[in-house]
């Protein structure tokens, strides 16, 4: 039985839809819900990624916060939030042994080949490294 998931958060609809699965999941086995946001840094220098990141991250963590609670009447109970910088796809499998992580559910975006080629996907990286199950929702 699956009592710790994983659900990478963005706001997504594809995010929102993995979110409600584990939700679902965490309901009929008893377990509790993982969720975490991403933000990525892709272009700056150093210190202007560091203001960026102070600014908005308390008031991203915050509002997830505020939405999860929104979206999920239990959510303080089931719920552990937490965001993180970095890259996507290596955060989310990151957290798989730091925090006892036994399934990942993860939103699939449906992109076009040349997107997937050039940004890769999420899913598919975590997909093909994880050593605990993952559920691609679309």
């Amino acid at each position: 039985m699956v009592k710790y998931s994983l659900v990478g958060y963005d706001g997504s609809a594809a995010s929102r839809r993995a979110l409600d699965f584990a939700v679902e999941l965490a309901h009929a086995g008893g377990g509790r819900v993982r969720v975490v946001s991403v933000l990525q840094v892709s272009e700056g220098g150093v210190d202007a990624c560091t203001l960026m990141m102070a600014d908005s991250g308390t008031r991203r963590v915050q509002e997830l916060h505020d939405e999860l609670a929104s979206l999920v009447p239990d959510a303080a109970t089931l719920f552990d939030v937490e965001l993180i910088h970095g890259s996507p796809g290596d955060v989310l499998l990151g957290q798989i042994d730091q925090h006892g992580i036994d399934h990942i559910v993860i939103g699939h975006t449906e992109r076009g080949a040349l997107a997937r080629w050039l940004m890769g996907s999420v899913s598919g990286n975590v997909l093909a490294r994880a050593h605990v199950p993952v559920t691609i929702v679309r």
